[in-house]
């Protein structure tokens, strides 16, 4: 004779089941499918400047932004100072007309917001300015 509560939890225990084998996929599909390389570089393949600014007051942060950018294909060109170190927020800077470079260094960082302030520069094509937030950035591999 069955119980008021047993239909309720085999219900639980069939849910718990579906919920280990969903994870268990999932560790096998991100362990042996091989991601897509996320695009780092610029126009005709081209491997897109960045210059890194710190505009925050934590020390250090502009340096690690850098590493980790440098380990995802892109070529930082300077590592420095913004004018201000009260800057409240991080933001990508579209230097080049075209600002798809600017949009592929957002979207390795995690999705920051981009602007356009264009100018000819044989520096940089993107400059990313480290803010007050900078401590949300994914720049862990």
């Amino acid at each position: 004779m069955r119980g008021p509560g047993k239909p309720a939890a085999v219900w639980v225990t069939a849910g718990l089941a579906v919920a280990v084998a969903t994870l268990g996929l999932s560790a096998v599909y991100g362990r042996f499918v091989p991601r897509l390389k996320m695009r780092t570089g610029g126009r005709e393949g081209r491997v897109i400047r960045v210059q890194v600014l710190n505009g925050s007051s934590e020390g250090g942060v502009g340096s690690r932004v850098a590493a980790f950018l440098r380990e995802g294909g892109f070529h930082v060109v300077e590592v420095g100072n913004a004018d201000l170190s009260d800057y409240p927020a991080t933001l990508v800077v579209a230097r080049a007309a075209d600002p798809g470079a600017a949009r592929a260094v957002a979207r390795y960082l995690g999705g920051l917001p981009v602007i356009r302030q264009a100018w000819s520069s044989d520096l940089a094509e993107v400059t990313v300015v480290l803010g007050k937030d900078s401590g949300r950035l994914k720049i862990e591999p």
